[in-house]
C-alpha cells in the first residue's frame, strides 16, 4: 500500500476500529468454539465409556442368601457369550462410596449393603442386553440390573445441548462480525465520498476504490485477529490446566485433540477472509448504487 492510500484510509476511523472489533470478536468466538469442541469430545468419551456397561444389584436383607445369589449370578454372567467381563464390587469400595452419606456407619458389617456386580458387554445390542437381564432375573427376582447409559443420559443430553449452543454462538458472532464490517465500510465510504468522486474523475474504477478499503480492513482484521487468537489460546490453555487439577474423569474428558487445535488455528484466517469479503462486497455495491 502506497503513502496516498495509507493517508486516505487512515482518516477512516470506523475502518480502523476493526482492529479492536476483530480482536474482541475472535477472542469470544474461539472460546465458544473451544467449548463446543471440548464438550463434543467429552460427550463422545462418555458414550464410549458407558455403552455396553451394566451394574447388577442384589438387594436382600439376609446376608447369607444375598452372597449366595451374588455368586450364582456371577457364575451365570461369566458363562454368557454376551458378557466380556463380570467383576463383583468389594465391600470396601462400597463403603467408600457410602461414606459421604453414612460416614463411619457405612463400614458396619451388620449394615445391609446390596451386593453389586459390574458387567462389561461384548456389544451394545439391545436384544443381547435383554438376554443378560433375563438370565440374571432367572437366578433371583431380587436382582436389579441398571444400564449406565440410563444413569448418565441427562448429563449426555445436557452436554449435547451445550455443544450445539456453543456452535450457534460461533455462527452468531461470525454474523455479528460481518455486520460490523459492513457498517464500518459504509462509514468509511461516507467519510471519503468527496475523495472517491475525485478518484472517479481521474479514472479510478469501483474495484480499485474497493481494493483500498479491502486492504485496510484486511490489515486491521489480521492485527486484531492475531491478538484475539493469542489471548483466547492462553485462556483455553489456562482452563485446561485447571480442569486437569480437579481430578474429575468427566471434566478431564473436556479436552481438545490435535484436530480441534487445527480448527481453532484456522479460525483467524476464516475471520480474515470473512471481514475482507464483507468489506469488498459492501463497498462495490455501495459504489455502484450511489456514486
Amino acid at each position: 500500500m502506497n503513502a496516498p492510500e495509507h493517508r486516505v484510509l487512515d482518516e477512516a476511523g470506523g475502518v480502523r476500529a476493526m482492529t479492536w472489533v476483530m480482536g474482541i470478536m475472535l477472542f469470544l468466538t474461539m472460546l465458544a468454539l473451544a467449548l463446543g469442541l471440548g464438550t463434543a469430545s467429552a460427550a463422545r468419551l462418555l458414550e464410549r465409556q458407558l455403552a455396553g456397561r451394566l451394574t447388577v444389584q442384589i438387594v436382600d436383607g439376609n446376608a447369607v442368601r444375598r452372597d449366595r445369589d451374588a455368586g450364582r449370578i456371577l457364575t451365570v454372567l461369566r458363562r454368557r457369550p454376551e458378557v466380556a467381563r463380570a467383576q463383583p464390587v468389594d465391600r470396601a469400595a462400597l463403603t467408600r462410596l457410602l461414606r459421604p452419606w453414612l460416614g463411619s456407619d457405612g463400614a458396619d458389617p451388620d449394615l445391609p449393603v446390596p451386593a453389586m456386580i459390574d458387567v462389561d458387554l461384548v456389544g451394545q445390542d439391545d436384544r443381547g442386553i435383554a438376554r443378560v437381564v433375563e438370565a440374571v432375573r432367572a437366578v433371583t427376582p431380587a436382582a436389579r440390573v441398571d444400564r449406565h447409559e440410563n444413569w448418565m443420559s441427562p448429563v449426555s443430553s445436557f452436554m449435547q445441548a451445550l455443544t450445539w449452543l456453543a456452535f450457534a454462538l460461533v455462527l452468531l458472532m461470525a454474523s455479528a462480525t460481518a455486520a460490523v464490517v459492513v457498517l464500518a465500510a459504509r462509514a468509511g465510504l461516507e467519510m471519503h465520498r468527496a475523495t472517491i468522486e475525485v478518484m472517479h474523475m481521474l479514472g479510478s474504477t469501483d474495484r480499485q476504490v474497493a481494493r483500498l478499503f479491502q486492504r485496510r480492513v484486511a490489515l486491521d482484521a489480521a492485527i486484531g485477529g492475531s491478538g484475539g487468537a493469542l489471548a483466547a489460546a492462553g485462556v483455553i490453555l489456562f482452563i485446561a490446566t485447571r480442569l486437569e487439577g480437579l481430578g474429575s474423569e468427566l471434566l478431564n474428558g473436556i479436552g481438545l485433540s490435535s484436530s480441534d487445535w487445527i480448527i481453532l488455528a484456522a479460525l483467524p484466517l476464516v475471520f480474515l477472509l470473512l471481514a475482507t469479503a464483507a468489506a469488498r462486497l459492501t463497498i462495490v455495491r455501495a459504489l455502484r448504487t450511489s456514486l
